[in-house]
């Protein structure tokens, strides 16, 4: 019988595994930003790295997007699989289920039917929000606990909630996010992860004396040293992790591009391992956020996460081996022998540069306003809408006022485009609104303001704000009588995106639809851009691979080729902005 002893432990500073002295050199790949079909490419690149422990979290929005869906754990959501691919591959694995996940994901990996509840209290002791996780954990953890390392499977250790030293200081609900893990049947080591000095343990982590078996792990992209003397002083005893070590980082749209380079990254690996440490690289592969799922931040502003999420990682977001790669290998040579690279040098071969014809498909609102509205006398947010991401179409008919006046829009958090009578006037963003000053005519008129959700926010205590607009303010004056149409894009069928791509003779400088065919004799691996388009998304055969923005940084949009089929491709975009006449398909990335 398998023991139910935990496989890893500490004990003097040292990490042991099945009692013999370890030293964990791991990296973070998430599932939900790797196409399913190269997963088992991503963790030989892993290995190959010299890497002997895969991190992962797990998205509870990825699994359970609406209140009404049962858990979906089938194909790109088979969380089983992925980590018996690890395991195959001589893996350990660290698993991390939140529920607050951070990632830069959006919403931090909650549900929005869940952060749309009014007084939920996440985070906390709250019973409601407990009760949610709960019933979360029902389902999600009996399928994991027969993985465990004691049980013959490859997870090593769970971590309890995620970072908590940055969003509160509540010790009973630290406590109780490790119990909730043992009622559920953990049996490896649970951990907690927290920034690398005294705040964010004072917050975070539990008192070593009181509760000896949690261990306290760190997130840090530098000064190891520091903390490790910060673990020495507070945690004697504890063996140190950087559960965390973020070598790379992510990108906002409207930003600079993130680069780091490799030797300073790894001289910062090399201190944590000279010190005694383990490591974690954050992330050793970082992927793509497909679709609307990456999240948000803010510092003065909303700030949206691009759709790539490569974040400068040693394995780039299209599996190439970056000098980082090379440099985190040699690094981890020092401690464990590598396997040899092999194929896995060699560049992957990729479809070669073209340009593909579009053909403009319905103006933008003409295609918006056919499905079906929702009536109501005050706005309606997404999460009332039970539209966890996309757009919303808003309608109203106010009295404009005789000559000049002022518009504006209440509770906007993300980015509002106006129309007037169906013609646009004026674009409102969450980082710059100033009122429109505007003429009318003392007439009722037809006021649309077309609300896209750019993410939602990932940290801090925004955590879980809402989407949408609570009202339309002409002068100081209220508008009721409202028609929503809900928009959520991920959900629009083939037929949909079929009747919209209708063709037209409309200007292709127009917002709207617009469609290509691409014929394939082997699919392969793409790099996609538009040039001349303004903002919006596309669709892959029906999926949606993300959102553009000519803000930048990110100039291209990676198309894996698990996307795309032997034979005629259908490429589909939705432009909020201005379109081009084509699209292009490029062998490298453009990050920016």
């Amino acid at each position: 019988m398998p023991s139910e002893e935990s496989t890893l432990s500490y004990a003097d500073g040292r990490l042991l595994r099945n009692g013999a002295e370890h030293r964990l050199l791991g990296g973070a790949i998430h599932y939900f930003r790797v196409h399913p079909a190269q997963w088992g490419d991503r963790l030989d690149r892993l290995k190959a790295m010299g890497a002997n422990t895969l991190d992962t979290y797990v998205a509870w929005n990825f699994h359970q997007r609406r209140e009404t869906d049962r858990p979906d754990f089938d194909g790109w959501r088979d969380l089983v699989r992925f980590i018996e691919l690890a395991g195959g591959r001589g893996l350990d694995v660290l698993v991390r289920p939140g529920p607050y996940i951070c990632a830069e994901w959006d919403n931090a990996g909650f549900p929005a039917w869940l952060t749309g509840r009014p007084g939920v209290g996440l985070r906390s002791m709250e019973s409601e929000y407990r009760r949610a996780v709960t019933e979360w954990f029902d389902v999600l953890l009996p399928l994991l606990t027969p993985l465990q390392a004691n049980q013959g499977g490859p997870i090593v250790a769970f971590q309890a909630e995620n970072e908590y030293g940055s969003y509160g200081d509540d010790p009973e609900y630290v406590a109780w996010t490790r119990q909730v893990l043992l009622e559920h049947g953990v049996t490896e080591l649970i951990f907690s992860a927290d920034g690398g000095n005294d705040f964010y343990l004072d917050g975070g982590a539990l008192d070593p004396a009181a509760n000896p078996t949690m261990l306290a792990t760190g997130t840090l992209g530098s000064r190891g040293a520091e903390a490790i003397e910060t673990w020495h002083r507070r945690r004697p005893g504890e063996h140190f992790i950087a559960a965390e070590f973020w070598n790379g980082w992510f990108d906002h749209w409207g930003e600079e591009h993130h680069r780091r380079e490799a030797a300073e990254a790894a001289a910062e690996v090399e201190q944590i391992l000279d010190g005694g440490g383990s490591v974690c690289l954050y992330m050793a592969h970082g992927g793509t956020n497909f679709g609307l799922s990456s999240g948000a931040n803010f510092d003065g502003g909303l700030q949206p996460t691009t759709t790539s999420y490569d974040s400068d990682a040693p394995i780039a977001e299209d599996g190439a081996l970056t000098g980082k790669f090379h440099a985190m290998r040699a690094l981890f040579g020092r401690f464990t022998e590598l396997p040899e690279l092999g194929s896995l040098a060699e560049p992957e071969p990729v479809l070669p540069a073209q340009t593909l014809p579009l053909t403009p498909g319905l103006e933008l609102l003409s295609a918006l306003r056919k499905p079906a509205g929702v009536a109501s006398k005050t706005p309606l947010g997404f999460e009332e809408l039970n539209c966890p991401d996309g757009l919303v179409l808003y309608r109203a008919q106010p009295i404009l006022p005789r000559g000049g006046y002022q518009l504006r829009v209440d509770g906007l958090h993300d980015r509002g485009i106006v129309y007037i009578d169906g013609e646009r006037v004026g674009v409102f963003e969450a980082t710059a609104h100033e009122p429109l000053q505007l003429q009318g005519s003392g007439e009722r008129a037809v006021v649309e303001i077309l609300v896209e959700n750019q993410g939602r926010i990932n940290y801090g205590h925004l955590l879980g704000q809402g989407k949408g607009i609570r009202g339309l303010l002409i002068n100081q004056r209220l508008s009721f009588g409202w028609t929503q149409i809900p928009l959520p894009l991920p959900d629009f069928s083939a037929e949909q995106l079929q009747q919209f791509s209708v063709a037209t003779e409309r200007s292709v400088a127009e917002p709207g639809f617009f469609s290509a065919h691409l014929q394939l004799v082997e699919p392969r691996d793409t790099h996609l851009a538009l040039p001349g388009f303004g903002k919006g998304f596309v669709w892959v055969n029906g999926f949606l691979l993300g959102r553009y923005w000519a803000r930048g940084p990110q100039r291209t949009l990676y198309v894996p080729a698990g996307l795309l089929q032997t034979g005629e491709n259908l490429f589909t975009v939705l432009e909020l902005e201005h379109g081009g006449d084509a699209i292009e398909f490029r062998e490298r990335a453009d990050l920016g």
